[in-house]
């Protein structure tokens, strides 16, 4: 059975999805103007996988006996195009952290499931990130 420490770190997981997943997707709908054009979709592609890795961290957590989490971390949207990149980046970054240390922790324990889906959630992680840090560093209003 997982420990205590892996399903508050997946439930820490959960959060962060549900959060991210609501923030891309408000940024999607008021993104405006022509460099928000350019933008706008991948937002909404980003919130849609966001949301999928919530699930299917919710369905492990489940599996392993523990209770998902129905609040999603602070949501922090931003007041401008070039202020939501730099909270979508600092997210990405959170992620990778996170991830990086439930693969450790599922490592040492032995639960080679968990381990094998955050490996493919945190490379999902790192192209995000790469997203956001190349469109903020292209940025030029």
């Amino acid at each position: 059975m997982a420990s205590e420490q892996l399903l508050g770190l997946l439930n820490d997981a959960i959060a962060r999805e549900m959060q991210v997943s609501i923030q891309y997707m408000w940024q999607h709908v008021v993104t405006v103007g022509v460099h928000g054009e350019a933008l706008r979709d991948k937002f909404e592609e980003i919130a849609v996988s966001e949301m999928k890795h919530a699930e299917s961290i919710a369905e492990r957590l489940d599996y392993l006996g523990g209770v998902p989490t129905t609040k999603p971390s602070p949501i922090k949207v931003g007041d401008s195009l070039k202020e939501m990149l730099e909270l979508d980046v600092k997210a990405e970054e959170e992620a990778i952290e996170i991830y990086k240390k439930i693969i450790h922790v599922a490592k040492d324990e032995g639960d080679v499931t968990t381990l094998y889906m955050f490996m493919e959630i945190l490379a999902d992680e790192e192209e995000h990130h790469d997203f956001f840090t190349t469109a903020l560093e292209d940025w030029h209003p």
